[in-house]
């Protein structure tokens, strides 16, 4: 572990000087990259500091057992060693994890697609359920969230809705996500009490900045419409509504939430680099699926990962065959547990692919 962890201070003492270079300063792409290891390798060893030090006082310890004759000394040393010991294994769990190479798409935004699947209108009622459970943990992480286009349902929540997220690390949890929800209940339309099962289609999109996707503007035809549902005169009377289509891909991004026309194509524009951006990205993530028997978060996005059973107030997580019987909270957003699960299946993966485990 000391040997690694000065591998680590090395690197920081190389990340610290390229980080006030005028050449990386002024390539954004590349100072952003290099100020993001900076703020991990800081993370990292500050752990270091602490695991040094522990090693140290256990030294110290067995020193003082080993010469001192007062009882109270001794049984001071033997407490400090106690307690040092105890702790060491811990931190080491925690740097090991820390080791793994990051994903540099974990820090970007990202945009949410959620759309309605199989189940008629429940489906659409259920996609507004999963978009509300959403927004809410998106609130207790303190990012913002913000509408970019949607569809409502004739019964209540959406066709499809297209939300931004934004804050710290926002990737990393979210991508977890991708995938086909699936709800089991007995719908408000019933009238027999019979438990249907609809869907919902999951998509999180890393937000891709100008710099990772260059779009040519000749490759794109812009329309402009009347927005459509609320809003009121101003809104759905002026064609403020952006449509764009990528002529090479076929790939269509929109947005009506703005008044402003400009916004609105400013916000397609973000929709459509994402998802150009997401293509290439599913490329590496199928390669990287391929190394493991593993990869929870790159999933089929047409693959069932989680059900949310409502007369049992149960969830079950498919890719980690976990089942919590807390519906209630996980759907008023209570999902980071869900997500920190799946997070340690992920990492452990990773572990036993870098040779930790044996």
């Amino acid at each position: 572990m000391l040997e690694k962890l000065q591998i680590v201070r090395q690197r920081f003492d190389e990340v610290s000087d390229l980080i006030i270079q005028p050449d990386i300063i002024s390539d954004q792409k590349r100072y952003v990259q290099i100020n993001k290891e900076y703020k991990d390798l800081t993370k990292v060893l500050k752990k270091a500091d602490e695991y040094e030090s522990l090693l140290h006082s256990i030294t110290e310890a067995k020193d003082i057992i080993k010469n001192e004759s007062d009882p109270e000394m001794l049984e001071m040393a033997k407490m400090e060693l106690s307690d040092a010991e105890t702790r060491i294994p811990i931190l080491e769990e925690e740097i090991k994890m820390m080791l793994i190479p990051k994903d540099p798409e974990d820090a970007k935004n990202v945009m949410v697609e959620i759309r309605a699947g199989t189940g008629g209108d429940e489906a659409s009622i259920f996609a507004g359920d999963l978009y509300r459970m959403y927004t809410k943990f998106c609130a207790s992480q303190g990012w913002k969230t913000e509408l970019v286009d949607m569809s409502e349902g004739t019964s209540g929540g959406f066709k499809e809705v297209i939300f931004s997220i934004s804050g710290n690390d926002v990737y990393g949890l979210m991508k977890f996500e991708s995938g086909v929800h699936r709800v089991q209940r007995v719908p408000q339309t019933e009238t027999q009490g019979r438990v249907h099962t609809s869907a919902a289609t999951v998509m999180v999109l890393p937000e891709a900045e100008e710099f990772d996707v260059q779009i040519n503007p000749a490759d794109v035809r812009i329309d402009y419409f009347c927005a459509s549902g609320p809003g009121g005169q101003s809104v759905n009377t002026t064609y403020s509504a952006v449509r764009l289509t990528h002529t090479p891909t076929g790939l269509v991004a929109q947005c009506q939430d703005q008044k402003s026309q400009h916004k609105n194509k400013e916000k397609a524009f973000k929709v459509l680099r994402s998802r150009l951006y997401e293509r290439e990205l599913a490329k590496k993530l199928e390669a990287d699926a391929a190394k493991r028997k593993t990869m929870v978060s790159s999933g089929d996005r047409s693959a069932k990962i989680r059900t949310y059973n409502y007369p049992q107030g149960r969830v079950t997580e498919h890719r980690i065959n976990l089942t919590l019987y807390d519906l209630n909270n996980i759907i008023n957003g209570d999902i980071l547990k869900i997500i920190t699960e799946l997070q340690l299946a992920e990492n452990t993966e990773k572990l036993k692919e870098l040779g930790e485990i044996i």
